[in-house]
């Protein structure tokens, strides 16, 4: 046992990218983002994973939907699964969702990434190409704070599986 929990042979990191519609500038949400992807990129090097990065991408000609989707397409990094937050996806507890990270990454997967649409959500071609649909529950989040959300359970994910005091059941 390492300091922090099991110790796992790294042999390949995989990545973990958070691709979003619109820019979060200097507000308070863009500073927790931050800091739960800098915490996950401590943690994750343990455990094969990461770095965390976010990506925003901004329609400035507000074209709609269809612009965002090119948009985050576009952003997706190549051999990506691709996992969509939606309204109508699976709603997962923290340790599946952690699971599914252990998984993803021993199926020697290079890159995961999770995308939050704008307003309108994600156009149904994009849903059908995601590998993956989690919802944060039936709730209807502000984009900002889901993105805040989605970092902190990308980070009590690793908290999880090198089993530290973070995470408490």
């Amino acid at each position: 046992m390492g300091t922090n929990g099991p110790e796992i042979k790294v042999e390949k990191m995989m990545g973990v990218t958070i691709c979003a519609i619109g820019r979060l500038r200097q507000r308070p949400e863009a500073v927790l983002v931050s800091d739960y992807i800098t915490r996950f990129n401590k943690l994750g090097r343990q455990l094969g994973l990461g770095p965390a990065n976010l990506i925003e991408v901004e329609d400035k000609t507000n074209s709609g939907i269809s612009a965002e989707t090119i948009l985050l397409e576009k952003s997706i990094p190549k051999k990506s699964l691709i996992c969509i937050l939606d309204e109508n996806g699976k709603a997962l507890t923290s340790p599946n969702l952690a699971s599914l990270f252990s998984n993803w990454r021993d199926n020697s997967n290079h890159n995961v990434t999770f995308l939050i649409g704008g307003a309108d959500g994600i156009e149904q071609t994009l849903k059908e190409k995601a590998d993956y649909a989690i919802s944060l529950g039936k709730m209807v989040w502000p984009h900002s704070l889901a993105r805040v959300m989605l970092a902190e359970q990308i980070y009590r994910s690793a908290s999880i599986l090198l089993k530290t005091p973070y995470h408490r059941e």
